[in-house]
């Protein structure tokens, strides 16, 4: 079970509901990727942080539709048992390519070119923040690695 921080920084948590509401918003039997969403968040480099936002997702969130920039299903062992990523994608109709690795051109949903501008708009800006907390290790991840976008912004805040 994670260990949840008593508070998080609003711009932590806008964005983690943010993450969580275009996953939401990817149609059964496609898949996104780390990278696009955090395009469509306007964090170009930001697939690491969208991972570790994942790490921190709850169970009405469809993290199985979100693997890597090569079709891998790289979260899978965040599902608490093998094969349970790859079952679930299964169940949706994705065929796989491999055990690991789905076929990025036929299921692949970018919401910045899937999704209608004003309909990305209105996701990203009608989201309301994620006070559900974070988990220690996304916060110190956030605030401390080299790889994250926010690393600057949240310097300073308490963990």
């Amino acid at each position: 079970m994670q260990q949840e921080s008593s508070s998080t920084p609003k711009p932590v948590a806008i964005i983690k509901a943010q993450v969580f509401a275009l996953v939401n918003a990817c149609p059964a039997g496609r898949v996104t990727t780390y990278g696009w969403i955090g395009k469509a968040l306007g964090y170009p480099r930001g697939a690491r942080m969208i991972g570790w936002i994942m790490n921190d997702a709850h169970g009405d969130v469809p993290a199985q539709r979100v693997v890597n920039s090569k079709g891998e299903l790289s979260g899978s062992w965040a599902f608490g048992q093998k094969g349970r990523m790859r079952q679930l994608l299964e169940a949706e109709g994705v065929e796989l390519l491999s055990e690991e690795r789905v076929d990025i051109k036929r299921y692949g949903w970018d919401p910045s070119r899937d999704l209608d501008p004003n309909e990305l708009r209105h996701i990203i800006e009608t989201t309301s923040p994620d006070m559900s907390g974070s988990s220690k290790r996304l916060l110190f991840l956030l605030q401390n690695d080299p790889a994250s976008p926010l690393r600057e912004e949240l310097r300073g805040t308490e963990e």
